[in-house]
């Protein structure tokens, strides 16, 4: 981890977590980073998950190496990083606490108490000197809370940037950065990418030399490839050309149809396609490969005079996300009244700039020569 000298870490991993916000599978557990600032003044940057408050603070100790904590800094007020102010304050009876306006109310609600005698209102611009180095604030609502605020020290060309260029996976697992990263952003902060695009636009005039996010690994290396990532993700842009390919299928009729689909993109030269088994896979995965690629098929089962309950929750997921920019073709599957099209169709009727193909395939039970002849039109018009 390459840090400047001033600058210690004291974050924790966790391999004990099941799902990660109730919801997300973390197979490489996951990190809660914090940074103690070692200058005149001494801020620590964030604290961490409640679980490990012991781990932590021991940890703070051994970094502040006799000295006391002068400030602690919040960027973020998610449990995940906010556990342990309490315990901190405590233990630092002369510390203050910098955070936003917003930050503090929801302190009072987490704890019973905003500081209001031991605090320090940090808002767009503000700045907090500790001698050599000043802080500089950085508000960036809704990236992905609203009180959230990243943090500049310009005098080492450090980042410390809350959530944003986060990703799952404790420290000590070696993984490729993007999956993990793009899983994370978009199903945590996809929603925001507004937000996100004006939070890019704050950082651009900065001479960034390390990014330290509160998840995953610092970033000191090749900077320019992560802020391209998120100026992607952000926007909606496609990253990678290809075909994801997301079934929901009952008895596999549907899903040896979506497969034969995508041996026919193949054969036809698509770069890459990705079939995604709706009620087995990781929903976030297959979240994640609807926004990395450029053109999604939907092929689901008809279900109660509507579409499979795992289609219904997938493309749930898009809509709220503000899925956008793609280029969508639909397959449906019914025995005697077939209604996933339908339903699929209304589901994205308020999503914004979308290409609906006309071509759409109809199965009755199974794939027979009609249905393969509309699957041969489906597969060249995404080819197009």
């Amino acid at each position: 981890m390459q840090l400047p000298e001033k600058i210690r870490y004291v974050g924790v991993n966790d391999h004990d977590i099941d799902l990660f916000e109730g919801q997300y599978i973390v197979p490489n557990g996951m990190a809660y980073n914090s940074y103690v600032i070692l200058d005149e003044k001494a801020a620590v940057m964030d604290t961490v998950d409640a679980r490990f408050g012991d781990e932590w603070l021991a940890k703070v100790r051994e970094a502040l190496n006799g000295r006391t904590a002068d400030y602690l800094v919040v960027q973020h007020m998610e449990p995940d990083h906010s556990a342990n102010i309490a315990r901190f304050m405590e233990a630092y009876p002369q510390a203050q606490v910098v955070a936003t306006q917003k930050a503090f109310a929801m302190m009072q609600q987490f704890f019973g108490t905003d500081y209001a005698d031991r605090r320090i209102i940090a808002a767009e611009g503000s700045t907090l000197s500790l001698g050599e180095r000043t802080l500089t604030f950085v508000t960036a609502p809704m990236v992905h809370w609203p009180e959230v605020m990243l943090t500049w020290d310009e005098a080492d060309g450090v980042l410390f940037s809350a959530d944003a260029f986060g990703k799952f996976g404790a420290l000590d697992v070696e993984e490729d950065w993007a999956c993990e990263a793009r899983r994370y952003y978009f199903g945590i902060v996809g929603k925001f990418g507004v937000q996100v695009q004006s939070l890019l636009k704050k950082a651009a005039p900065l001479n960034i030399r390390t990014i330290c996010p509160l998840h995953g690994p610092v970033l000191s290396e090749n900077l320019g490839y992560y802020l391209e990532k998120y100026q992607i993700w952000s926007s909606y842009g496609v990253e990678d050309e290809g075909v994801m390919i997301a079934c929901a299928s009952i008895y596999g009729n549907t899903l040896k149809a979506a497969n034969l689909l995508a041996e026919k993109l193949t054969a036809l030269g698509c770069p890459k396609v990705v079939v995604n088994d709706l009620a087995r896979c990781d929903m976030a995965e297959a979240v994640e490969d609807a926004f990395r690629y450029g053109k999604l098929v939907l092929a689901a089962s008809s279900y109660n005079g509507d579409v499979f309950p795992f289609m219904r929750t997938f493309v749930e997921h898009l809509t709220e996300r503000n899925y956008q920019n793609r280029t969508v073709a639909l397959m449906e599957n019914g025995t005697w009244a077939p209604s996933a099209l339908r339903a699929m169709t209304k589901m994205l009727e308020s999503s914004k700039n979308l290409t609906l193909l006309e071509e759409t395939v109809t199965i009755r039970s199974v794939v027979n020569e009609d249905s393969e002849r509309a699957m041969d039109a489906l597969a060249a018009a995404l080819m197009k």
